[in-house]
């Protein structure tokens, strides 16, 4: 009798762990469409915050205007590992490489050209992966 009460144990322990796995594959997925449009200042000046932390950029794909300034606030999140970010692009006005601190720093460009454009962090430990293969990437988005 007693088998019998830990195969259903083991069962429903199993269920909930495939159910509490695959809840958390779809709100992954749900993550990757979620864009952010810039916010545009009284200056004319579109802002976004940029965090990034353990293997993640939030938010993950930013919405810019064309030929209008933008200026991104990034910083690192938690965590003693070092981040940056980069986006190399200088046909269409986005090119930096800026460590990212405890403190806000500013990254100012103008994109002159529409189109989407990968930023990531290049850090890696020793022979390890790259922060960018292990999911610290994005995309900033020139829409007209």
């Amino acid at each position: 009798m007693k088998y019998h009460k830990w195969i259903r144990y083991f069962v429903v322990f199993t269920l909930l762990c495939l159910l509490a796995a695959l809840a958390t594959r779809v709100g992954a997925e749900g993550d990757q469409e979620k864009r952010l449009v810039a916010s545009v200042g009284e200056d004319g000046i579109q802002r976004v915050e940029v965090y990034g932390g353990e293997y993640y950029f939030e938010p993950k794909h930013i919405v810019v205007q064309v030929n209008k300034p933008v200026e991104l606030s990034v910083r690192k999140g938690g965590g003693f590992i070092p981040h940056n970010i980069i986006v190399e692009a200088p046909d269409a006005g986005i090119d930096f490489n800026v460590g990212m601190g405890k403190e806000f720093q500013p990254i100012r460009f103008t994109p002159t050209r529409t189109g989407r454009y990968t930023m990531y962090c290049d850090k890696r430990f020793l022979w390890f992966k790259t922060h960018q293969a292990k999911g610290m990437e994005g995309i900033i988005e020139v829409v007209e």
